[in-house]
């Protein structure tokens, strides 16, 4: 079986384990700190992309943007179908632990599965109209040629799972994500599922400027999960 049918192979059965939940194009500006100038002319990807319409929507305002996930070798109507079971049981999940949220961008539970809703939508839909715009990968390795992209966006992923997800697999994708990157990697948030920043956060900034790269922690205009307010910033001199 060669490398790439091995991957398929992996995307395709990985439906029932994940969260099938993203975000919408105004969340991202707000979660990356980004502004449209800043966009124009750049060869963006959002990875892990899940149900963010990001691409979908930056793609109608003329915005160069890939999005690649673990399961986008699904149907986009097996895709609708998790997402919005996913949305359910997330926020009757919220309903019960509202306290541990800041409910300042969304208002309310209500409000959020709006946001949850129309991102999947636009989503879902955008893979219908353009397929070749969401490439199934499994990190840490992606199918992209060296700095294929400018920017690279990584959201509710890395240090998220710090349970789960040692800090071998953390070192080794975001080497990833920066073999594809020309210019930049800003990764958000920096907190795990408990709200606390990630335990080896310190020690891979470390090494990440220990290798030359210039790497920042900022403060953004959006926070849901408490702590969660920064991005880390990797930039390449």
């Amino acid at each position: 079986m060669s490398r790439d049918e091995q991957s398929a192979g992996k995307t395709k059965q990985e439906l029932d384990r994940v969260v099938f939940i993203g975000r919408t194009f105004e969340e991202y500006n707000n979660m990356f700190d980004l502004r449209m100038e800043e966009l124009v002319g750049k060869r963006i990807l959002d990875c892990p992309g899940g149900a963010c319409s990001f691409t979908a929507h930056g793609s109608r305002l003329g915005l160069d943007i890939t999005a690649s996930d673990i399961i986008y070798d699904h149907k986009p109507d097996d895709l609708e179908r998790k997402g919005l079971q996913d949305i359910r049981h997330a926020m009757e999940t919220i309903e019960r632990a509202k306290s541990n949220y800041v409910w300042d961008y969304y208002g309310d539970v209500e409000g959020l599965s709006r946001h949850r809703h129309q991102a999947l939508q636009d989503c879902v839909q955008h893979m219908r109209e353009l397929p070749e715009r969401y490439v199934a990968a499994v990190l840490p390795e992606l199918p992209f040629h060296d700095e294929q992209f400018d920017l690279v966006l990584s959201a509710h992923f890395l240090f998220m799972y710090s349970d789960r997800l040692d800090y071998d697999f953390h070192k080794q994708t975001i080497q990833e994500l920066l073999r594809v990157a020309s210019e930049e990697v800003r990764i958000f948030p920096l907190t795990d599922l408990t709200g606390s920043r990630y335990d080896y956060l310190d020690r891979l900034i470390h090494e990440l400027e220990a290798e030359g790269l210039r790497v920042t922690e900022n403060k953004v205009p959006y926070e849901f999960m408490r702590n969660g307010s920064s991005l880390l910033s990797i930039r390449k001199l």
